[in-house]
Formats: structure tokens, sequence, C-alpha cells
């Protein structure tokens, strides 16, 4: 088995304490394999071409100040996640990227030499039935890496009640 030298950590920034425990999952397991670890944010192409069919309207917002916007915010929010989990600076990078989720995510593991994927096991929406998100879902089947599945505590007790019933 090859060595793992960098992790990714996909993070769709829904519930904070969810995404602080992926991002915290994630980053023991870099420490107990002296790997890299690189958290990534898609921001989806969908809503950029959103905002940009409402300003060909006249409503007054444009594409490029969205994504400005929105980048500096999930910029800020990674920040503290990573900061309150105690990794060192220097064995994290922070990617946040403009295109279709699965893609950018896709070409993030190849660009950057990644041998290891750690995401949510469940999309934002945190509806009872969907269990693997739809992006999720896609990358266990097309990850050219390993994928590890991240649960929180409260998906482990729901899935461990739905055992014994």
């Amino acid at each position: 088995m090859e060595a793992i030298r960098k992790i990714l950590a996909p993070v769709a920034l829904g519930p904070v304490e969810f995404t602080r425990g992926l991002v915290s999952y994630a980053g023991k397991l870099a420490l107990a394999l002296d790997a890299r670890l690189v958290v990534a944010n898609i921001i989806n192409s969908r809503d950029v071409d959103a905002i940009q069919r409402i300003s060909s309207m006249g409503y007054e917002v444009d594409g490029e100040h969205y994504v400005s916007g929105i980048r500096s915010e999930r910029e800020s929010f990674l920040k503290d996640i990573i900061q309150k989990t105690g990794l060192d600076d220097q064995k994290v990078q922070t990617l946040i990227e403009v295109g279709n989720p699965i893609d950018q995510l896709l070409q993030i593991i190849v660009d950057e030499e990644v041998d290891m994927v750690v995401m949510g096991a469940k999309g934002a929406t945190h509806l009872e039935h969907v269990l693997v998100g739809s992006v999720a879902s896609r990358l266990f089947r097309r990850s050219p890496v390993t994928v590890v599945c991240y649960r929180d505590e409260k998906m482990a007790d729901r899935l461990r009640k739905r055992i014994h019933q």
C-alpha cells in the first residue's frame, strides 16, 4: 500500500458542527498519517449562472461580486473551523473553486495528487431519507482514490437505531 501523503476534505458548509467534525476527523487522520490536508469548497457554477441571468434582467447584482463575496465569507468560515481543530497551518491548504462540484473535486484530486478523500455522507438538506448527497454519491463512484465516509454522532445514532429495529 502506498503512503497517504495528502487528504482532501470537501466541505459543503452545511451545519457548522458537522463541517467542524468532518474537518477535525480528516485532520486527525492527516496527523496520524503525517499527511497534508486540503480543505475544499466549491461554489456551484449554477448559482453564479443564476445571478448572471438575474443581472441581465436589470437587477443590480452581478456574478463577479457574488463570487467575490461568497469566496470571502467561505474563506473566513473555513479559516475559523481549521483554527479550532488545532491543525498546523503549514500542513493545511484551503481551496475555494467555482464550477460543477463533482468535476471540480475530481480535478482537485488529480491536480493536488490527493491520496484519500474524507467527506460527509449526507447532503445539505437534512432530510431523513437523504443519507448520501448527490455529490458524495457520485464522488464515491468516480473517485480514483479511496473515499472515507465521515459520520457525525447524530447520523451514527440514527443508523444504529435503524439496525436495531
